[in-house]
């Protein structure tokens, strides 16, 4: 059996992964990674709260496995947190928990587990890893309401080869009742649904503590006729509705930002539709052909829907639905599926073939009713 060292988040779904590879008879070690704290002191909660380690401590204890906590503050702020904020004055919509697994939890976490001897890596995401014959692939869980694959699309088969994903065979129901007849005392804690470093889930506060500015702006129609006045471009996103301020016969929508020219652009609900999706920044595990029917995810929240993938150059490719999607929105993440395995995905810069001067990383997108930053159906991205 290997050694593996567990990203124990001080969530339930973590703790249950150490216990599950121990009784595997797997050597387990436990280990916390502190990410954030915020200016005004740590945040309340998710696995950036110092609470979280406390949490996941006790788990160590409980299950008397050795139990570590990591310092990656400075890798995280750097990597997460200021593309975060720079992504949101470009008038994009950041996912920050799609960048820290890129990036933070199976880069740095990865190579420190084989600087202390660990052959392996596991953490609590509701994933699947099998090798087939192609090589390793990412497969979506089996408890599909809790599917994580989304998150985890930038997993390089390198990363695939030494990750464990033990909950991925699991109903959540029944990792809640594990750890009830375990008596752990995470055994009933709520699932993360926030972005861990953000106090309150009150992304607009933490922006202009960071420096960004309310600059005021035109919200316009997609002819360029002024409906009103927007605080600030970072306030909205596509397929935004309420918060608009403004008074229309039918429901407007956010349906573009324009950073350029410091502009909010609405329009009604079938203005929302996309067809063809441009992705850069390309993460493809093979390429298939421009006939091959795959089925792409446009947000995390979303259906994965029937599509093709025409790569058009090094690092950009367009995605073609078969039938229009909603608001697929720069920033966000489009992923890939070939039956239930991630074929990998790139980030959206635009929508039917209009690409914007700039684009960087994507952050869990929002429904038409909900205001930027608030949806709650990305919950539990982290453990």
């Amino acid at each position: 059996m290997a050694r593996v060292l567990v990203g124990m988040s001080g969530g339930v779904d973590s703790a249950v992964a150490a216990y599950l590879l121990q009784q595997a008879g797997h050597d387990v070690y436990g280990a916390t990674m502190r990410l954030w704290i915020d200016g005004d002191g740590p945040v309340a909660g998710g696995c950036c709260a110092l609470t979280a380690v406390e949490d996941a401590r006790q788990v160590a204890g409980k299950l008397n496995i050795p139990h570590f906590v990591l310092n990656y503050r400075d890798a995280f702020r750097a990597s997460v947190v200021d593309p975060f904020v720079s992504e949101y004055q470009a008038g994009l919509t950041p996912n920050p928990c799609i960048a820290c697994n890129s990036r933070i939890r199976f880069t740095h976490f990865l190579a420190q587990a084989r600087s202390v001897g660990c052959d392996l890596v596991a953490t609590g995401h509701y994933a699947q890893i099998e090798r087939l014959s192609q090589g390793w692939r990412l497969k979506k869980a089996q408890d599909i309401r809790k599917d994580q694959t989304y998150m985890l699309f930038r997993m390089t088969e390198a990363e695939l080869s030494a990750t464990l994903f033990p909950l991925g065979v699991l109903e959540k129901s029944e990792v809640r009742r594990i750890a009830s007849r375990l008596n752990l005392s995470v055994a009933d804690k709520p699932d993360s649904q926030e972005i861990c470093f953000v106090p309150d889930n009150d992304y607009r506060s933490f922006l202009r503590r960071a420096g960004v500015r309310d600059t005021l702006g035109a919200i316009v129609d997609e002819n360029g006729r002024i409906l009103g006045t927007h605080n600030g471009i970072f306030n909205y996103t596509v397929g935004q509705r309420k918060g608009l301020g403004l008074t229309s016969p039918s429901p407007l929508y956010v349906v573009k930002i324009d950073a350029k020219k410091n502009q909010v652009v609405v329009g009604g609900s079938e203005q929302l539709m996309r067809q063809d999706v441009i992705i850069t920044d390309l993460h493809l595990l093979e390429t298939p052909s421009p006939t091959h029917l795959l089925r792409g995810k446009v947000r995390y929240s979303a259906q994965d829907m029937p599509c093709t993938l025409s790569v058009t150059g090094q690092d950009r490719a367009v995605v073609r639905f078969i039938e229009p999607v909603r608001a697929p929105t720069p920033g966000q993440s489009l992923v890939l599926y070939h039956d239930d395995y991630v074929l990998g995905g790139g980030r959206i810069i635009s929508v039917d073939n209009i690409a914007p001067d700039h684009y960087t990383e994507s952050q869990e997108g929002v429904d038409g009713k909900m205001g930027r930053g608030t949806s709650r159906e990305g919950s539990h991205w982290c453990e």
